[in-house]
């Protein structure tokens, strides 16, 4: 373990050194490097599909679940869209060195604030390869240096983006250390890197419940939460039935091993006849619904559910369904069982769907949209490095800017407190 630690330790300090060339570099040169990792993307497609199914035939056959597996999963197209998001990035205004609020205070003072990078960011998380690319790019656009730690079940596919967009920062004369890829550990070594206080600036674990809650019960350093994703979809009694249909189809069958994928369905009694045996209909894309008796009465093949089932993420295609009287139910259903990630209403009703804006407390609010733009790249930020759940010291998709932080700058001539 103390090997180990040093090792760690090595790496935050090559980091830091990468981060502290990269922090005043400008955007031209950033964004050339940026430029070279997508072209290296998509020039070895081949070679990351074939070590990406390498990990995704070992993880089947150690029995990883079917939304784990989607997750890890790479073809040709999903290859080309991590590499869109990489341009994405690059064309994106930097935020480093981007001045805020500067006012002129009383005394003759000009006073406001300036983004600066954070640092060194550490990643930890699970399945995901094209997070290796995504946190890389936003960290390199940001001025950041990022140790990237992804799961054993990934490792052929994170080491190989790893060379590549270590490749991409030479290219373009770029410190390679800005991006290390850090081996896979297991839970008492990576206890270390959570506890490297005065090394890394902030953490950011993505992955299963369980991996965040470790991450935040041993981190020594500053941490990003997101526990889960527990989504809903209230429709109103004046909704558009047709609309409502295919956010539900959207939000829970697209790809139902996300976060931003929907968990539950709330409907208004009013339309609930209407509208739940047309939902009962997705069966046949193997939908199961677990209600409420009403539900039950009004879906054929509904099962009954149970309590645990309201509040549940089940990355599966696997709805929770309740019936309820009405706005006022369905946001104390929110408030019980919400988990601050995104929830969504369908209405025709202006003022209801502006009461549904105002008072869920959600890192996303939807009207009439589908949960699933709940995503880095749909809301603009070209990417994502993560989602936060709570307040501090971002809400919700994290881009360029919640990866830097403000500093106040005062330019005077002469005064003196």
């Amino acid at each position: 373990m103390t090997q180990l630690r040093e090792e760690l330790i090595a790496r935050c300090v090559r980091a830091r050194e990468a981060a502290h060339r990269l922090a005043p570099v400008g955007r031209a040169v950033k964004d050339r490097a940026l430029g070279e990792v997508a072209s290296l993307l998509v020039a070895q497609s081949d070679a990351i599909v074939r070590a990406n199914a390498e990990d995704v035939a070992e993880a089947r056959a150690a029995g990883l679940d079917e939304a784990m597996l989607d997750r890890l999963a790479l073809d040709a197209v999903r290859v080309r869209a991590i590499a869109e998001a990489v341009r994405e990035v690059a064309a994106l205004d930097d935020p480093v060195g981007a001045v805020v609020g500067m006012k002129r205070r009383p005394n003759g003072l000009r006073v406001g604030q300036v983004r600066i990078p954070l640092g060194v960011v550490a990643m930890i998380y699970e399945a995901r390869p094209n997070v290796t690319v995504d946190a890389a790019a936003l960290c390199l656009k940001s001025g950041n240096a990022v140790l990237l730690r992804g799961g054993k079940e990934a490792r052929r596919s994170n080491e190989l983006f790893g060379e590549l967009v270590r490749e991409g920062l030479e290219r373009a004369g770029l410190p390679a250390d800005a991006v290390q890829i850090v081996p896979p550990l297991g839970r008492e070594e990576t206890k270390i890197l959570l506890g490297l206080a005065g090394y890394i600036d902030l953490l950011i674990p993505r992955g299963g419940e369980g991996l965040i809650r470790f991450a935040v019960e041993h981190a020594r350093v500053p941490v990003v939460q997101h526990y889960k994703g527990v989504c809903h979809l209230y429709v109103d009694d004046e909704a558009d039935l047709d609309m409502a249909l295919a956010l539900v189809a959207n939000g829970k069958l697209s790809r139902p091993g996300v976060c931003n994928a929907l968990e539950c369905l709330l409907v208004h009694e009013g339309v609930a006849a209407a509208l739940l045996p047309r939902v009962a209909a997705l069966a046949i894309e193997g939908l199961e619904l677990r209600g409420d008796a009403r539900t039950c009465e009004l879906a054929a093949g509904a099962k009954a559910a149970t309590d645990d089932d309201y509040g549940h993420e089940f990355l599966a295609k696997i709805l929770a369904v309740k019936v309820v009287s009405g706005l006022d139910g369905a946001l104390e259903h929110i408030r019980r069982y919400g988990s601050h990630h995104t929830e969504a209403i369908c209405t025709r009703r202006y003022d209801r769907a502006q009461r549904f804006l105002r008072e869920v407390d959600a890192s996303c609010v939807a009207v009439n949209a589908s949960t699933r733009f709940n995503d880095g790249g749909m809301l603009g930020l070209g990417a994502e490095i993560g989602i936060s759940t709570t307040k501090l010291h971002a809400y919700g998709p994290m881009g360029l800017e919640s990866l830097t932080a403000l500093k106040w700058i005062v330019e005077g001539d002469g005064q003196v407190r």
